[in-house]
């Protein structure tokens, strides 16, 4: 579960977000769109506790910002799956490497992450690209791995800034049959910020509007 009441961050060189409100349960698929420099990636910042509000309170899983100390944020993102814009590879780590490092963190057997890093890598479409480093896939391939590293442990949040911007059109539909299924499927709940407003039009799920960062009605 993530809710915002009333939160306001304001940048020192520029817009924030301002007065946001929203609640999303488990379960849900929520896209939460606009355009460049609207506020997306802030809202997905604040709700993994990267950045904290001036004004309101942000809860996730629990954790409620004005109560969670710095040293305690790393068990919150144990509960969420991160899909960053940059994708974030470990440049020396192999696919599989990559997908399985929080899932080492977060203490699994061995036996229980090759199994869960298999599979991610599979429901990506990339099991046959398991023993490359990113240098050798694609950018989109990348984004495919970034994507198996989120979902392997089976969170209760998914997170993905732009998670399609770098796939074709038949690759980014199984992405987003994916995010369903997590969402339908496993009770995940699942955000993805983008600016592309056709991906709405492709999968049922609910429409957060953010423009000069406060929420359009």
């Amino acid at each position: 579960m993530i809710e915002f009441r009333d939160v306001t961050l304001i940048y020192q060189r520029g817009p924030g977000v301002f007065d946001i409100s929203f609640r999303m349960n488990a379960g849900e698929l929520v896209f939460l769109v606009g355009p460049s420099g609207a506020g997306k990636s802030t809202i997905l910042k604040l709700t993994y506790m990267d950045l904290m509000p001036q004004k309101g309170e942000v809860e996730v899983n629990g954790f409620l910002t004005h109560r969670t100390r710095r040293r305690h944020v790393p068990l919150l993102r144990r509960t969420l799956g991160l899909v960053f814009q940059d994708f974030r590879l470990l440049p020396d780590r192999n696919a599989y490497e990559n997908v399985a490092v929080p899932l080492h963190i977060i203490g699994m057997s061995r036996r229980e992450i090759r199994e869960r890093v298999y599979s991610a890598l599979e429901d990506v479409g990339l099991s046959e690209r398991t023993h490359h480093y990113p240098r050798e896939l694609s950018g989109g391939e990348q984004q495919r791995v970034a994507i198996a590293r989120a979902i392997a442990k089976n969170p209760a949040i998914i997170l993905a800034d732009e998670p399609t911007g770098n796939l074709d059109a038949a690759i980014a539909m199984e992405i987003l049959d994916l995010l369903t299924f997590l969402a339908e499927e496993n009770g995940s709940t699942v955000v993805v910020a983008t600016h592309d407003y056709t991906l709405t039009t492709r999968k049922q799920g609910r429409l957060i509007e953010i423009d000069e960062g406060r929420l359009l009605d």
